[in-house]
């Protein structure tokens, strides 16, 4: 039986993994910002961390698993995001997976033992044009993810990346609207995926069990990731044109005004 902690655990992604561990007999504690979660945790709070691992310690006495899932979806071009965009896209995504990592690195180090698994996205791996702040904010947390693999590997603390394409899930929800024309095709992508959470989840926790550091949970994922390393010529050609495409529907929308 493991002690796992979730962020961004009641609903999506965080709530199906919450499912899987607790079906199979783990502790799990389910946090969350939303009203109702068995735990409420705001991710970019230090108080709120601080709170969280008093409470691991009284009721677990210690953690196995700490999953740094929650984050917000975030999409549109350069010239149309905010400061504010970027400012709130990552403190969420990034720091607050840092905060994390900081409030239980500690913990880990004491126990000898502990997994840390950083919910990333694809775009961490794969960077299409007008997703600027999102890319930027999932690779951040890919790197984040590889240091640490290296630097608390000697504490027997292991690390765990997840990059899933997109999949049905309320992520979309979360988006700001600085550029609602990009945001809807996001929002189509993540509607009419043929995946849902629960599906992602298993794979996810097959391969958190196998101590995988890279976890790219399905076959659309891999076969792109598989392109840009391997034949980068044909993946940089697919992203000009979809940059190609960007100019023209700007043309058309301009000729509207």
């Amino acid at each position: 039986m493991k002690r796992v902690l979730i962020t961004g655990g009641a609903s999506g992604l965080g709530a199906a993994l919450a499912a899987r561990f607790a079906e199979r007999g783990d502790r799990v504690l389910v946090t969350d910002v939303a009203a109702g979660a068995p735990h409420r945790l705001d991710i970019t709070s230090e108080s709120d961390w601080a709170t969280a691992l008093e409470r691991v310690r009284d009721e677990f006495g210690g953690l196995d698993v700490l999953v740094n899932n929650a984050g917000i979806a975030a999409g549109g071009r350069i010239d149309r995001l905010s400061a504010e965009h970027w400012q709130r896209v990552l403190s969420v995504n990034v720091l607050g997976a840092v905060n994390g990592c900081r409030t239980f690195t500690p913990l880990f180090k004491e126990q000898g033992a502990g997994h840390i698994v950083n919910v990333a996205s694809a775009a961490g791996l794969m960077h299409p044009p007008s997703m600027s702040s999102y890319n930027a904010s999932k690779a951040a947390v890919v790197a984040l993810s590889e240091s640490l693999r290296y630097e608390l590997g000697p504490w027997g603390v292991s690390v765990s990346v997840v990059c899933p394409s997109f999949f049905r899930t309320n992520l979309a929800q979360s988006l700001s609207g600085d550029d609602p024309q990009m945001e809807a095709g996001a929002v189509r992508l993540i509607n009419e995926a043929r995946r849902g959470a629960d599906e992602i989840a298993v794979r996810v926790i097959r391969e958190v069990d196998a101590r995988k550091f890279l976890i790219i949970p399905d076959s659309d994922g891999r076969t792109a990731y598989r392109a840009k390393r391997f034949t980068r010529f044909l993946y940089d050609r697919k992203m000009f044109a979809l940059g190609a495409k960007l100019r023209r529907d700007e043309k058309t929308e301009a000729a509207r005004e």
